[in-house]
C-alpha cells in the first residue's frame, strides 16, 4: 500500500489578468506551458485531476489534485507550475482527501 498523500491547490487569475482582451502572446504561452506541465504530472502519476470553472471573472478558479509523498513535494509542484511561477495565477495548497471518485 502506498503512503502517498493527497493535496489540492486552488488557482486564481491575478486581478490584472481577469480581462482576457488585454492578454498577449505571453499569457497564452504561459497557459499552454501550464497545461503541458499538468499533462506531465499526470504521466508521472502525481496528478489525479485538474480542471477549472467555465466562468471568466473574479470567481473563476482552477484546481489541481495531487497524490505525492508529502506537503513539501506538493508545494514544490505548485510553485513550479508555470502559471504560478510566471505570476499569472495565485495559488493556495491544502491537504486533501478524496471521499468518492
Amino acid at each position: 500500500m502506498s503512503d502517498n498523500k493527497e493535496f489540492i491547490y486552488v488557482l486564481r487569475l491575478k486581478p490584472a489578468f481577469l480581462d482576457r482582451s488585454i492578454w498577449t502572446e505571453r499569457e497564452d504561452k504561459i497557459v499552454e506551458e501550464h497545461f503541458q506541465y499538468l499533462l506531465q504530472l499526470k504521466e508521472e502519476g502525481e496528478l489525479i485531476l485538474a480542471g477549472r470553472t467555465q466562468t471568466f471573472d473574479e470567481k473563476t478558479f482552477g484546481i489541481v489534485i495531487l497524490k505525492v509523498d508529502n506537503e513539501l513535494e506538493a508545494t514544490l509542484i505548485m510553485e513550479q507550475d508555470p502559471a504560478v511561477a510566471n505570476q499569472l495565477m495565485s495559488s493556495e495548497l491544502f491537504p486533501y482527501s478524496i471521499a468518492v471518485m
